[in-house]
């Protein structure tokens, strides 16, 4: 008998320029997904992330940042906002309530301006900008780095 053994498949090419735009700025407009589904928005740069990391560190961190970046402020964002409405109407019954509600407003467009900061994160990529989000792109390029 003999036996047969199979060679390991061949790593996958690196992407190219144009390629690693369009899955860099795929990743910054998961958040749209968002919009359909609540919270599933931070699946599509984690998913693009895993991938692609091994063929474009481009693609690797713009895709990470998405992710952490919805994470923090889509996911966390709207935790707080359901969080501060749910505080808001139960201290009503004892008037102090009506004091948070401005507050409570306030924390509600966090998710929108989270899409908003992704929409164009999508953008900036798209055009080959080295985008970096707010307070997460430094940390982000540091773990992955390391």
């Amino acid at each position: 008998m003999s036996e047969q053994f199979q060679s390991a498949p061949a790593p996958l090419p690196p992407l190219t320029p144009a390629e690693e735009r369009q899955w860099a700025m795929l990743a910054h407009l998961g958040v749209l997904v968002n919009l359909a589904t609540g919270l599933l928005g931070p699946v599509v740069p984690l998913v693009i992330y895993l991938v692609y990391k091994e063929r474009s560190r481009y693609v690797a961190y713009q895709a990470w940042q998405a992710f952490i970046f919805q994470l923090v402020w889509w996911v966390g964002g709207s935790f707080l906002v359901s969080f501060a409405w749910v505080l808001s109407g139960v201290l009503s019954a004892v008037l102090i309530g009506i004091l948070c509600i401005p507050f409570a407003c306030i924390f509600s467009f966090l998710p929108l301006g989270a899409l908003v900061y992704g929409v164009y994160g999508g953008i900036q990529t798209n055009q080959g900008q080295d985008f970096k989000y707010w307070l997460i792109g430094d940390w982000v390029r540091g773990t992955l780095t390391g």
